[in-house]
């Protein structure tokens, strides 16, 4: 109890002489640690490199072909819609100019035909003035001479 209340009365919030020999001791532990630890350490992780005989990186390697044959694949795909629409557009519109030739035929045949149904009306409307004259000269005739008899 008695260091607890010392550690407390004795904490300050500058440091002193005491930082350097913290410091010290950090980079000691630092070094003993590098020694004793890091580089066995990092020395096994570099020999197992060595002996699969760079297969990390071989498969680095297949990964990034496959990434290249997939980004191949893909624009690949995106090439071939691509020409399905333009396709599907060009066939569009080769039904659409066909339709409207269809259309066109349609009203050219039904304009022919028109014009020559208003010409044989216009030739029976002729033959029936005609035949109405005609007709009224003899009834004019007839009644003519019914009118004389009497």
């Amino acid at each position: 109890m008695f260091l607890l209340a010392f550690a407390a009365q004795s904490i300050q919030l500058f440091p002193d002489g005491t930082i350097f020999v913290h410091i010290a001791l950090i980079l000691v532990m630092m070094w003993i640690l590098n020694r004793t630890f890091f580089r066995p350490i990092n020395r096994v992780i570099h020999e197992r490199e060595k002996q699969k005989g760079g297969k990390g990186t071989e498969a680095e390697k297949i990964l990034g072909e496959a990434a290249e044959k997939e980004r191949r694949y893909n624009k690949a795909l995106l090439d071939a819609r691509s020409e399905g629409y333009e396709l599907i557009e060009k066939e569009r519109t080769a039904a659409v100019a066909e339709r409207q030739a269809i259309v066109a035929r349609a009203k050219d045949e039904t304009a022919q035909e028109l014009t020559r149904q208003k010409g044989e009306l216009e030739a029976q409307v002729v033959a029936a003035r005609t035949a109405i004259v005609a007709e009224s000269e003899q009834l004019a005739d007839r009644i003519t001479a019914n009118i004389l008899k009497v």
